[in-house]
């Protein structure tokens, strides 16, 4: 007796969502790992031991102030367009990240990327 189990047939539209939020998903879990390893070099480029901490602080209280807002405006307006504003977001602070010359201006920016990151986890969520 030979069961063959056929996929369902998935719109194309469903697929390019769903593909988009493995991305953003990814895309933010991608950065936190990133900036875990090279925190150690990171801090001693801009020679700030004593604010090490506000690095990943600040990421994360970003993030969890911006995720509840963030995930309403998606229920009033587009969750499409919360999610590309939360890729832009993200996108920038990550650039700010990059081009930081201070401990202080890398803590800023690692907040913006909060904010931005906050958008990304629930409306990926919610569109799938």
């Amino acid at each position: 007796m030979s069961t063959d189990i056929q996929p369902p047939d998935v719109h194309p539209q469903l697929r390019i969502v769903l593909i988009v939020g493995m991305c953003a998903v990814a895309l933010a879990g991608l950065d936190q790992t990133i900036v875990s390893t090279a925190q150690p070099t990171i801090v001693g480029e801009l020679g700030g031991i004593g604010k090490v901490s506000w690095i990943f602080t600040a990421y994360m209280l970003a993030s969890a102030v911006a995720t509840p807002v963030l995930a309403k405006l998606s229920d009033i307006h587009s969750r499409r367009l919360i999610m590309q504003l939360g890729i832009l977001v993200f996108g920038v602070g990550s650039v700010a990240c990059g081009l930081a010359r201070t401990i202080d201006q890398l803590i800023l920016a690692r907040a913006l990327q909060g904010i931005g990151g906050g958008g990304l986890f629930p409306v990926a969520m919610a569109m799938v």
